[in-house]
């Protein structure tokens, strides 16, 4: 086994916490079962993690096979990272075609290894009818950084994907050109939606929610209307027991707000209970499943 490919296994096994080992490890299916049972997980976890290298060594484990652990630690991690969505669509007329996941990895990966002489590509799919794709991304000159990678979710025969937004925004349109040509469509967009729990972007993005906000002057369900932004919105900051600054301000501010949950739609409906914001809440606010963004600026119309 190569030492960088060892390096790598090392750096994931020293990421997962102790409790998570075992299971990571059997959802990897690289290791046997008879081999974890030659691995005493009540040792120091330097002593467990020269034990598992040993075994990897053994069956020579790949570039491959440490990114597939890699992609298994994330699915478990998703919130370590922050996800971005991005929206594709058919061109005018264009059928909608029957997706093959071989027809789709193989696309994918070979788009990228023409742009790119050094990338590595991995896949995992899971059962919810996605795959996930983890991008190591090199240069011409630069071998793959195996550990600044870009990870994808993929949905397959819808138009969304979840991307981890990443420090290298000039792979951006290369990436948006293999998920649009991989996936059958014919352009891709990013949307205003953002966050760290996969969950909740996906509940926005497929509708799965159940909706029960008590919105302003309106008794239709929020579904049946159409809500823009450019809307007259008065916002009051409360001040604490001493006062403050921002609350006697007359003039106008100007800010990006920012609204952070584990999940983003029981926090809205919990705004008002927690005496957060008045009741009944804002349009801005909840105008955010049904517009399908969690992120915008206000500004004077």
């Amino acid at each position: 086994m190569d030492e960088t490919v060892a390096e790598f296994i090392k750096r994931t096994i020293l990421k997962i916490p102790m409790n998570e080992l075992t299971t990571i490890l059997k959802a990897w299916d690289f290791l046997s079962e008879n081999q974890l049972q030659t691995v005493n997980f009540r040792q120091r976890k330097e002593s467990v993690v020269q034990h598992l290298i040993h075994l990897c060594e053994e069956k020579r484990a790949s570039i491959s096979d440490a990114a597939l652990l890699d992609i298994i630690y994330m699915q478990f991690h998703q919130h370590q990272k922050v996800w971005d969505v991005f929206q594709m669509s058919k061109g005018p007329g264009e059928d909608v075609d029957l997706f093959d996941m071989k027809q789709f990895k193989n696309s994918f990966k070979k788009i990228l290894q023409r742009a790119l002489k050094n990338v590595t590509v991995s896949f995992r799919e899971t059962e919810e009818n996605a795959v996930w794709i983890r991008i190591a991304w090199g240069t011409q000159y630069t071998k793959p950084n195996q550990y600044k990678p870009t990870y994808v979710v993929y949905y397959s025969q819808t138009p969304y994907a979840f991307t981890s937004s990443s420090m290298l925004r000039r792979n951006t349109p290369l990436l948006g050109q293999a998920l649009t040509i991989a996936s059958k469509h014919h352009q891709i967009v990013k949307m205003d939606l953002r966050s760290r729990y996969l969950d909740s972007l996906k509940a926005i993005v497929f509708k799965q929610y159940n909706q029960t906000y008590e919105t302003h002057n309106s008794t239709t369900p929020l579904q049946e209307r159409s809500l823009g932004l450019d809307i007259n919105l008065e916002t009051k900051f409360k001040s604490g027991l001493n006062g403050s600054i921002l609350a006697e301000r007359e003039e106008p501010l100007r800010c990006l707000i920012k609204f952070s949950s584990p999940h983003l739609l029981e926090a809205l409906k919990s705004l008002a209970p927690a005496g957060i914001a008045d009741a009944p809440l804002s349009p801005l606010l909840t105008c955010i499943p049904n517009k399908r963004m969690n992120y915008f600026k206000i500004r004077d119309k």
